[in-house]
């Protein structure tokens, strides 16, 4: 993959490894926005991951390689913080390209897995797995999640809300705490099948609706355009 990576200006390979143990040496000492993981590595890939993330510099994001996965292991993948699944036979141009979308804060599924995790979702929600919460979200949170389900970036969602884009990764971290979620994907499909954003409308809407018109007629997570959600895949055209 090296050589792959040896043409592109703008990405960098600053370690190269051939076990696991090279793997958590590297990450622990070796500062990467993005780690390829190669599945291979261990007999317990998913395991290996978790051991990946704890040893790797705060924000660092991974990508599994792996020779097939099938839907138990994608969503175990994703419920263990994997930004992106690639299969081997993965072609230099969108390997290139999902290193870049994982870099910038997306999640890379093809179009199988991201059917996988939201099925994996529906189910849960119907099965009541996740005990339902009496959640306190402020005005500014709410904004946020709702940017965040149009899949909107942290810039573009700052300038709606009015503050800076740190300040919006700040509110991220807390929301994902307290939702019990891991990533901009889970935020966006929790909000989904928890009708989260059922009847709020902002403020800036607000002022448009008269007294006599319900709150239930805003736009809810779940009437969103499709395509809008936070994750990338093989098929998608768009940079």
């Amino acid at each position: 993959m090296g050589k792959i990576f040896a043409v592109e200006k703008d990405l960098e390979v600053v370690a190269q490894t051939e076990t696991l143990q090279q793997t958590l040496g590297a990450v622990s000492a070796t500062p990467a926005e993005v780690v390829l993981f190669e599945a291979g590595l261990s007999t317990n890939p998913p395991d290996a991951v978790s051991d990946v993330l704890r040893r790797a510099q705060p924000g660092t994001k991974v990508i599994v390689v792996a020779h097939h996965t099938g839907e138990e292991e994608t969503v175990e993948y994703l419920r263990r913080g994997v930004r992106g699944i690639l299969t081997r036979s993965v072609s230099p141009d969108l390997l290139v390209r999902c290193v870049r979308k994982v870099a910038a804060g997306e999640t890379w599924l093809d179009n199988q897995g991201v059917n996988w995790v939201i099925e994996a979702y529906r189910t849960q929600a119907e099965h009541g797995n996740t005990p339902k919460q009496q959640l306190r979200l402020s005005e500014k949170e709410m904004l946020i999640i709702g940017g965040v389900t149009q899949g909107l970036k942290n810039k573009d969602i700052a300038m709606e809300v009015g503050t800076t884009e740190q300040v919006v990764k700040n509110y991220l971290r807390k929301i994902y705490d307290k939702l019990g979620v891991s990533d901009r994907l889970e935020l966006a499909l929790y909000s989904m099948h928890r009708r989260l954003l059922d009847g709020y409308v902002p403020p800036a809407g607000r002022e448009n609706l008269s007294p006599q018109t319900p709150n239930g007629t805003a736009v809810s997570a779940a009437n969103s355009p499709a395509g809008n959600a936070a994750w990338s895949n093989g098929t998608d055209k768009k940079q």
